[in-house]
């Protein structure tokens, strides 16, 4: 069994039923092993992982000094950072879900800049490609859900961990226009195999 994330959803799966998404928590390809919230660095730290968290609902903790400690990798929550992109209206500020699942199909992968998987393939999840401002300190892109969903109660604007939007720049040594749209945003998709 391999195990995957999804950005931006509880849950593991989308079953289509006469053309409407279906959310499901177990179904017999993949199970939910742990559903929480997407963490990593602060946005303009230099330091910490690069790498973004699915980190569960309920941490366990084994020894641990109380407080704070300078000499320390720190990890913060994420949100979308997104107030002027239509799909995800009504998300800015608010803290992204995550889930980590178990697949029994031995390969995934998340291809930028697509909506399908090659033939063979199958499609876990489509939407958006995300990762801090340009900016910002560089984080990882990761594949966002089209349909998000958010932290009930979160719309604080903290700060942490910010996903934006990613979009294409063409011309001038760039990605080549046409097919690229200069300054489009860019999809993604989830494949397993």
């Amino acid at each position: 069994m391999r195990t995957l994330s999804s950005f931006g959803s509880s849950l593991c799966i989308y079953v289509i039923i006469n053309f409407v998404f279906v959310y499901v928590r177990l179904f017999y390809l993949f199970l939910s092993y742990v559903s929480g919230i997407v963490g990593g660095k602060w946005y303009n730290h230099g330091g910490s992982g690069s790498n973004h968290l699915c980190l569960p609902e309920v941490p366990e903790y084994d020894d641990y000094q109380s407080g704070t400690n300078p000499r320390r990798s720190l990890v913060y929550s994420a949100e979308y950072s997104i107030s002027d992109f239509p799909p995800y209206e009504g998300k800015h500020n608010h803290d992204i879900p995550c889930a980590a699942c178990f697949s029994n199909r031995g390969t995934n992968m998340m291809i930028p800049a697509k909506m399908s998987c090659p033939t063979g393939w199958t499609r876990e999840y489509h939407g958006y490609l995300m990762a801090e401002k340009y900016d910002h300190s560089s984080t990882e892109f990761v594949c966002v859900d089209r349909h998000p969903e958010y932290i009930p109660g979160s719309a604080v604007g903290k700060n942490g961990v910010l996903f934006y939007p990613a979009e294409g720049r063409c011309g001038s040594g760039n990605l080549p226009c046409a097919p690229y749209i200069d300054g489009a945003e860019l999809t993604c998709v989830v494949c397993t195999k």
